[in-house]
């Protein structure tokens, strides 16, 4: 709906809203780096920082023959990591995953094995007091500091998956916070089937693997120190563990990126360089590489991120939410035709060696790490549907991407998310059908995040793609019919809200499925089913999103009713976050689009319109004042990655923000136009 000829009704004096959008839009042009793309800033994070601290002392105590200088950066880096989570330990002795987040056990005790290595010269009153307290509130949540109370906490934490469990106890014996006795702290480290890697990589989904598909380095080295530090007392199974650890070795060579970086994850990297020490294999090439990493990633405060940077992600968040008005391109001045090449580049034209990944899909991150995902894909996907709806200039020497190569790539990448689609008609995040862990399952955001790419290029797919394509949204549709509450709200995989019950965020999910649904409407195709109710649903969807705005203005996780019990007396101005009032506008300002651009069509009743309307408003009020008016961003931590590690990204307010206030501006112009047209025809 980008029309130009609407944009002219908006060139008289600017509206304070308008103001809003121009230092929005700034600030967003403005977080680019010198390339001309968007890298973000991942939050500082004690559970990477604990973690690394770890390997790195690991390391250090294992290769005494390191060059002095080596060792002596290493040692410092180890002193400032210590000292930083001193620094940030909260007031109630505990750690949350990064410096805005609530206590938790796993980040805790992790920190509490760090500051247990062998003293330094930092080891003054400061770490003997920090110990204190993070054993008061250890002794508080997991009932004592024994050793198999600690244990039940941390599995209790995360279920059946153990995919940081495991590694969370393994970290704790090698820090021998589960006892003196290596013996006794090691039998309660749950015996991984690292020797199942050595089977090939296309029997892994039947197998059933107890961590998640891109958890494998971390099966192979944590199973390995488990077998080293407390065999099997099957003599069989010490036999095959022994005769398949050299076959599992190469395994884990194989799939260690350029950087070093498991996935660029500062946790998983770490824990597989304990693991592999403690193992016996300290000299290991995985081993010098992943610290080599640590070294890289180390920031100046003296802490670690989770990951390095988002930056494919953080990028095609940011077209997506530029793009929604008109004229979009020429806002990013002379970098528009190299961050689209950018975007391009970064597809994966070859078999990942991680995960086995057919060529087709994106990543997070243009480096070395990055596997690619059903998120990022659609992400990248409508970005360049962006682009080729706003195509090059003609006899441009810059346009080095055509259409036709474009297209290419885009119908790539929508065939590679339609090989991914599980049985159940919904899509998985890595791999299809490995397993019934979290991650490895279908899930309602990233479904929707699929449906609305496959949608984007129908119209310009083959009829045999098409045809497919068909199929997989229909089935994608009933996914999604199927995992709606009935409140009208959608969970999400991906980002939490600290404060809700069981650390959920309907208000994302529920947004992000929300443009799903509308985009499905606008198919005529699509709307012709009349068992998908689509209708229905995404009224249901909006209801939700309305009576869950707080009397501020704002959005958190979820309605004040699905608050934790401890939280539900906090203040409002303490819930409510940029990003989900931001992506719940943007939500519903699509929806009054719809409805005000195809009125007496669209299925909307007057009331939802209008309480849609007002929520909107009264939510781009409550963004002006807490963004100082478009030029002030604080993050909040809802994040949610490997297996509740907590994060915030610096960038994620301000493409929000930039994404719900041009869906409000376009609503605004459509409205405008429609009222015109009305005056017209009551003229008549």
């Amino acid at each position: 709906m980008n029309d130009p000829a609407l944009e002219l009704q908006w060139q008289e004096q600017p509206t304070s809203f308008e103001v809003l959008l121009a230092n929005a839009r700034q600030s967003l042009l403005e977080a680019r780096n010198a390339h001309g793309y968007w890298e973000g800033e991942l939050s500082s994070s004690a559970l990477s920082t604990a973690t690394a601290v770890c390997a790195l002392e690991a390391h250090l105590s294992d290769c005494r023959s390191l060059d002095a200088r080596i060792r002596e950066t290493i040692l410092e880096r180890i002193v400032r990591g210590r000292l930083w989570l001193i620094e940030n330990q909260n007031s109630d002795g505990g750690w949350g995953d990064t410096v805005k987040s609530l206590s938790n056990i796993s980040t805790t005790l992790l920190v509490w094995g760090a500051l247990n290595t062998p003293e330094g010269p930092e080891q003054e009153r400061a770490v003997v007091d920090a110990n204190s307290r993070a054993e008061a509130w250890i002794k508080r949540v997991a009932g004592s500091l024994a050793p198999e109370d600690i244990a039940r906490a941390v599995r209790a934490r995360y279920g059946k998956d153990q995919t940081f469990s495991v590694p969370i106890l393994m970290a704790l014996a090698s820090t021998r916070r589960l006892g003196e006795s290596a013996k006794q702290g090691w039998k309660l480290v749950p015996q991984l089937p690292f020797e199942l890697a050595a089977f090939p990589r296309s029997w892994f989904a039947a197998m059933k693997l107890p961590v998640v598909s891109y958890a494998l380095p971390a099966l192979i080295a944590i199973g390995l120190v488990r077998h080293r530090q407390a065999p099997s007392s099957n003599p069989l199974v010490r036999q095959i563990r022994n005769a398949t650890t050299p076959r599992c070795l190469r395994v884990l060579e194989s799939i260690q990126p350029q950087s070093g970086g498991f996935l660029e994850a500062i946790p998983l990297t770490s824990f597989v360089a304990i693991a592999l020490i403690g193992a016996g294999y300290g000299g290991h090439r995985a081993v010098g590489q992943g610290i080599a990493f640590l070294l890289d990633t180390f920031r100046s405060d003296g802490s670690w991120a989770i990951d390095t940077h988002l930056a494919t992600w953080v990028s095609t968040l940011s077209v997506n939410a530029l793009s929604h008005s008109y004229g979009w391109r020429s806002r990013l001045g002379s970098s528009e035709l190299s961050l689209k090449r950018w975007i391009c580049d970064q597809q994966y034209t070859r078999v990942h060696p991680f995960t086995n990944a057919a060529p087709g899909g994106w990543s997070w991150t243009p480096l070395s790490g990055g596997v690619p995902d059903a998120d990022d894909t659609p992400g990248a996907l409508l970005a360049l549907r962006a682009y080729y709806n706003a195509p090059d200039s003609q006899g441009s020497p810059d346009a080095i991407e055509p259409e036709e190569k474009l297209l290419q790539r885009a119908l790539a990448g929508a065939t590679w998310l339609l090989d991914l689609q599980n049985r159940d008609g919904g899509i998985p995040t890595f791999c299809k059908g490995w397993g019934t862990l979290p991650f490895d399952r279908s899930n309602p955001d990233i479904t929707a995040h699929a449906i609305r790419a496959w949608l984007a290029w129908f119209d310009l797919a083959d009829a045999n793609l098409q045809s497919r394509m068909r199929r997989s949204i229909l089935r994608a549709m009933s996914f999604l019919k199927r995992r709606q509450r009935p409140d009208g709200s959608w969970v999400p995989l991906w980002f939490g809200n600290q404060y809700v019950r069981d650390e959920e965020n309907p208000t994302y999910g529920t947004s992000r499925v929300l443009l799903a649904w509308l985009a499905a409407w606008d198919s005529p195709w699509l709307a012709q089913y009349r068992k998908l109710e689509i209708p229905s649903r995404f009224a249901m969807a909006a209801r939700w999103l309305v009576r869950a705005q707080q009397s501020d203005g704002s959005w958190t996780g979820s309605d004040r009713p699905s608050l934790q019990d401890q939280h539900q007396s906090m203040p409002i101005e303490a819930l409510g976050s940029i990003e989900e009032t931001a992506l719940a506008v943007e939500a519903l300002a699509e929806l009054c689009c719809r409805a005000f651009g195809r009125p007496g069509v669209f299925p909307c009743e007057p009331k939802l319109l209008e309480d849609c309307r007002k929520a909107v408003d009264f939510g781009v009020a409550w963004i002006a004042r807490s963004t100082r008016h478009g030029t002030e961003f604080a993050p909040s931590p809802i994040g949610f990655y490997f297996a509740k590690l907590w994060y915030f990204e610096k960038h994620y307010p301000i493409c929000y923000s930039v994404g719900a206030l041009e869906r409000v501006a376009e609503m605004e112009r459509v409205e405008a136009f429609a009222q015109v047209i009305q005056q017209m025809r009551d003229f008549e």
